[in-house]
């Protein structure tokens, strides 16, 4: 196994975990951005308030997002499984 190789295999896996890990943070960024822009217009300053939303936007994104995150992941384990004799030789 070359050097490129392991290059190659660890830029995809960062690009696999960046793809699944974009829908959660992405929505966590804007419900949080949104909450905090309420919280100082109003100057709401209750640690809790930004939690649940948070929370349920998470849940939400995550039945949306989780089937094409799932075949994401096992598109690209499927892919690494099938590379192990192109890996060996």
């Amino acid at each position: 196994m070359t050097p490129e190789m392991v290059t190659t295999i660890g830029q995809q896996a960062l690009w696999v975990t960046m793809l699944i890990a974009a829908p959660l943070l992405l929505s966590a960024l804007a419900v949080g951005l949104l909450i905090g822009m309420f919280q100082a217009a109003t100057q709401i300053n209750e640690m809790t308030l930004s939690f649940i939303p948070k929370l349920l936007v998470l849940v939400g994104a995550l039945v949306v997002a989780g089937p094409w995150m799932l075949s994401v992941i096992v598109n690209y384990t499927r892919q690494l499984i099938e590379q192990i004799p192109t890996l060996i030789s």
